[in-house]
């Protein structure tokens, strides 16, 4: 079995989570690759058995990179391919700006409308899409995020089969 685990990052938090799941599914799988958005052309998501797409949240959506991977992936590209995805954000439990919770309420983060597009694009998701906390607008990630990673990325092992 094939995975690609492909990201976007800025501050290298969501690289690290990457990494992490990465890492993770290597001990149960054939292959896994750890890419970068930009250096992922569309049609090579279409060869692998399962796809992992991560984002940071920017401005209450995923990256400019992420999203021109999704708007490049064809119609019906990952047919026959298990996806998951996943972001990294600020958890707005903890932020005093009342606006900020509003907007975050109407737009949400960047994991769940990644994922409706790779659904949208023949995938199966094979679990809920995920978001990995970071303590401040570059991080770094908040404490036990990459165990959570790791988890989460047993879990999708789990569901893929």
């Amino acid at each position: 079995m094939k995975a690609l685990v492909v990201y976007d990052s800025y501050f290298g938090n969501t690289e690290q989570v990457a990494q992490t799941i990465g890492e993770t599914l290597e001990a149960a799988m054939e292959e896994v690759e750890i890419l970068r958005v930009k250096e992922v052309e569309p049609q090579r998501l279409a060869g692998a058995d399962l796809v992992i797409l991560g984002s940071p949240t920017r401005a209450f959506k995923a990256s400019d990179g992420t999203n021109k991977l999704l708007k490049a992936i064809p119609r019906q590209g990952l047919e026959g391919v298990k996806v998951a995805a996943f972001d990294t954000r600020f958890p707005m439990g903890e932020t005093q700006s009342a606006f900020l919770r509003t907007m975050v309420k109407i737009f949400g983060y960047a994991a769940e409308p990644t994922a409706k597009r790779l659904r949208q694009k023949g995938g199966e998701l094979v679990i809920p899409p995920e978001g990995f906390f970071v303590t401040d607008t570059e991080g770094p990630l908040k404490e036990g995020e990459l165990e959570r990673a790791a988890a989460w990325a047993v879990k999708i092992l789990a569901a893929a089969k």
